[in-house]
């Protein structure tokens, strides 16, 4: 199916993005999904990951991190607590924070119980992903 949609990509601090694209892949709760032009309405949740857009032959991607989608025929709503397109990303930034996370998820017990274990491993995979997205840059 030919033809467009807007996407728009929203923080609790500004809106990241507002853009005419042809397709999104998304990092859901339950798995990866696309959206194309005319797609049937859902909401679903986001996990941490990386969203793919693609505008013309050209496929941009963004780190993203826990929120919301609205899918609606005309029109996609990512609400996130965070996003970042690959100029944002401070890499050495990223790899400070994925070695600190290493750092601490080894110091731990790993006891599943310990809240300590899901805020190191929470931030491991926020920094690989910003990571990922990072090495994405043209």
């Amino acid at each position: 199916m030919a033809g467009n949609f807007l996407m728009e990509v929203v923080t609790p601090h500004r809106l990241v993005l507002s853009q005419e694209v042809e397709e999104i892949t998304a990092p859901g709760a339950e798995g990866e999904f696309g959206v194309l032009p005319g797609h049937t309405p859902f909401f679903t949740t986001l996990k941490i990951g990386e969203v793919m857009y693609r505008a013309g032959k050209e496929e941009r991607h963004m780190a993203v991190t826990w929120g919301f989608v609205e899918v609606l025929p005309d029109r996609v709503t990512i609400l996130v607590e965070a996003a970042e397109l690959p100029p944002e990303i401070d890499v050495e930034r990223a790899k400070r924070a994925k070695e600190r996370a290493e750092k601490r998820l080894k110091q731990l017990s790993l006891s599943p119980e310990e809240k300590e274990f899901y805020s190191s491993m929470g931030a491991l995979e926020r920094a690989m992903n910003r990571l990922t997205v990072a090495s994405r840059r043209r």
